[in-house]
């Protein structure tokens, strides 16, 4: 049989089958991918084969199908290794917030590299509108302005007052989309009001730490009313970069990708070479000095809290 991955809980997988039942399943024996060592073998978002066990309801995953993407990041107890959030994703959103968590520009182009790195083509969803002071409201639009001139799509909501959700609904129909962010931003809120008949927990921010409280322990999808997929993740604290060469990393970065071919140095750094076309880019502003910093900070192998 074969079946999609649409919850895991560390050891169990349910399985939604082809047929359309749902299955718990298990991990036959050593389980391991080729080439990659994650905390998890297998994600919510992969396509498996599996056998039902005999007398039993219960099944034994046996082969996982080719991936087209998927979106990984450093695991936090183990720095060798990486957890794969989801995977055969067709757009990650990235919840971001101003405040009440703030959203760092040095999180945000780290989760842009990882989705470009993997190919998963990315939005930035900017939540809590109904919160913003006027100047709030000029931050956000700098904000969108840095990453709409890269050519990444930019909205902005409200999960609580229902604000712009029909447009985040048609964006995300008949797709499989990743909904991650910092614990806090209202992704449970914002799944909410995607998916109104089912009422995931919501969860505080708290005062002391401006950190919001886990309400997601493991990544699960449901299943839209209009077609589709969404992937819910527990909130991300940090993100470590992974399994990108320093040589490569500037191919992540779209804006430095574009302007590196006019580099004198085919093998530019773009950190003190002659001739850099990037570092003249970010002297004019053509590229955004917060977006050269991130490259910077990710290339000098900086990893972020923020």
């Amino acid at each position: 049989m074969q079946g999609l991955v649409i919850k895991s809980t560390g050891s169990w997988y349910n399985v939604l089958a082809d047929s359309g039942e749902r299955y718990d399943c298990r991990i036959v024996g050593k389980f391991r991918i080729k080439g990659i060592k994650t905390t998890n073998p297998i994600a919510v978002g992969d396509r498996v084969k599996f056998d039902l066990e005999k007398g039993s309801n219960q099944g034994l995953i046996n082969e996982l199908l080719p991936r087209k993407n998927y979106i990984i990041r450093k695991s936090i107890n183990l720095s060798k290794q990486a957890q794969i959030l989801a995977a055969n994703l067709d757009m990650a959103i990235l919840l971001v917030t101003l405040a009440s968590p703030r959203t760092s520009l040095g999180f945000i182009d780290r989760f842009l590299v990882t989705a470009e790195a993997y190919d998963v083509p990315a939005v930035l969803v900017f939540n809590k509108l109904d919160l913003f002071s006027k100047e709030g409201l000029e931050i956000l639009e700098e904000f969108k302005a840095i990453y709409e001139k890269i050519g990444y799509p930019t909205y902005e909501v409200s999960a609580l007052k229902g604000f712009n959700i029909p447009i985040v609904q048609d964006l995300i129909a008949n797709k499989i989309t990743l909904i991650s962010g910092h614990s806090g931003v209202g992704k449970s809120s914002l799944i909410n009001a995607l998916l109104p008949d089912r009422e995931l927990r919501t969860g505080e921010v708290s005062d002391w730490s401006d950190k919001g409280q886990h309400t997601t322990t493991f990544a699960e999808m449901f299943e839209l009313p209009q077609g589709g997929f969404i992937v819910d993740t527990p909130g991300i604290r940090e993100l470590g970069i992974i399994d990108i060469e320093k040589e490569e990393l500037g191919h992540f970065f779209p804006e430095i990708f574009r302007t590196s071919h006019q580099c004198k140095f085919n093998n530019c750094r773009h950190i003190n070479e002659p001739g850099c076309a990037v570092m003249a880019a970010v002297e004019t502003e053509e590229i955004a000095i917060s977006r050269y910093e991130s490259y910077l900070s990710i290339f000098h192998g900086n990893d972020t809290r923020h």
